[in-house]
């Protein structure tokens, strides 16, 4: 009885939380053997409870981070489409009413206390947030799992960020290398220019740019990891005269003068406060009349469902990251003296080149297991499949924003329309 008694109550939880969508488009399957199957024909996804606690370990506040530690943990788990999964969830929160919310409380309140579990790794950081060491520390938390773990999910140059899909039928490699190459299109670089690429992460963009427009190439990184991994890029690219990696944080950059500078999914890790003194270090870093590609994630809906996820990424993915909304951002690169000359959305982009992540992963499971283990398997996996349905919901963005710094009458490095944006195939 007893059995039967956790199932009914679990089973009800799960009504109260979903309300109309329930069992709309997905099955639920309990840890007893229990399968509730979906009301639609078409099933886009499993959701496993695991334990007769996963659900209050779950939703017990904050939610925000509990709900994403059961799932690292394997309390929860998701057959089948992960991201639509994660939109399922965030619009049964988004329509729950004050009656339904307290219903839940007090279903969630007579499931069994959740144990301990076995812990999982959240960052613990230490000291000013957003000095230098911080920074250090948080981004070395990123990057502190093998190159194999990125080379489960990543394409084979190594792109950690938004794809460019030209076409719809693009495959993942074919889009990172046309983001790379729309890139150096936007910069308008050339050959024998110097180029600057702030946060390089595994070197794809700086080996692109040497290689493929014969440029000048420094990139920087605050990730020994990502540092030896880019160097090794290089040398077996045969790229040595032209592309080089520092370890450098980007306000290390005093005597320093570049053609063109790209940031390229880094401003993430800048923080609101810092972000004056990040423009203004690249600002002075740039020759005048030249370009700065600004490409990074930024919050567009504040109060809507996609921001409250931000406690699990903060915690167990991107610890002191924040996101800026464009306009502030924008605003306060003018202020340092930037002139704004394009400002593109990619978020559509970005929730396809996410779900292509998510596939990889999943496909490589046991690679990415065996070089990480499985809670950093279970974590990227969520966080990944998060974000699409984030990107997809219109709750965050991907901004590419082209910045110049005119010289002293005016003029910058620009054509006088964007057609060479978009040359003919």
């Amino acid at each position: 009885m007893q059995h039967d008694r956790l199932t009914a109550r679990n089973v009800a939880l799960l009504e109260t939380i979903f309300g109309e969508r329930f069992l709309r488009g997905f099955d639920v399957r309990l840890w007893d053997g229990t399968v509730l199957p979906s009301r639609d024909v078409t099933r886009r996804f499993t959701l496993l409870v695991n334990s007769p606690d996963a659900l209050r370990t779950a939703f017990a506040p904050p939610v925000d981070l509990n709900a994403g530690k059961a799932f690292v943990e394997g309390q929860l788990d998701v057959e089948g489409d992960l991201p639509s999964a994660v939109s399922a969830f965030n619009a049964a929160d988004v329509d729950r009413s004050l009656a339904r919310t307290l219903h839940a409380g007090y279903l969630l309140s007579r499931l069994p206390r959740a144990g301990n579990g076995n812990g999982s790794s959240p960052a613990r950081l230490h000291g000013e947030k957003h000095s230098r060491e911080r920074d250090r520390a948080a981004i070395t938390y990123h990057y502190d799992h093998p190159v194999q773990f990125y080379e489960s999910f990543l394409d084979r140059s190594m792109a950690y960020s938004c794809a460019y899909y030209e076409s719809p039928a693009m495959d993942l490699e074919a889009a990172q290398r046309a983001k790379l190459d729309y890139i150096a299109r936007k910069l308008r670089l050339r050959r024998g220019m110097t180029l600057l690429d702030v946060g390089c992460g595994w070197g794809a963009l700086v080996i692109h740019a040497a290689r493929a427009y014969g440029a000048n190439v420094l990139g920087i990184t605050l990730s020994p990891r990502q540092r030896d991994e880019t160097q090794r890029r290089i040398e077996m690219a045969g790229l040595g005269e032209t592309a080089r990696v520092e370890l450098r944080d980007y306000r290390d950059l005093q005597g320093m003068t570049f053609d063109r500078i790209a940031s390229i999914g880094m401003v993430e890790h800048v923080g609101l406060a810092q972000l004056p003194a990040y423009f203004e270090a690249v600002l002075r870093a740039l020759r005048p009349g030249g370009l700065f590609l600004n490409h990074g994630i930024a919050e567009q809906s504040p109060g809507r469902r996609g921001g409250k996820a931000r406690g699990f990424v903060d915690r167990y993915v991107f610890p002191d990251g924040e996101l800026v909304a464009i306009g502030k951002s924008l605003e306060i690169a003018e202020r340092c003296g930037f002139e704004v000359r394009d400002v593109e959305n990619l978020r559509e982009h970005y929730a396809r080149t996410l779900r292509a992540w998510v596939e990889n992963i999943e496909r490589h499971r046991d690679a990415a297991t065996e070089a990480a283990g499985a809670r950093a398997y279970r974590t990227w996996r969520l966080y990944m499949a998060g974000s699409a349905a984030n990107f997809a919901a219109g709750n965050i963005g991907l901004f590419q924003a082209l910045l110049a710094r005119p010289d002293e009458h005016g003029r910058v490095d620009l054509p006088a329309t964007r057609a060479d944006l978009y040359p003919p195939r």
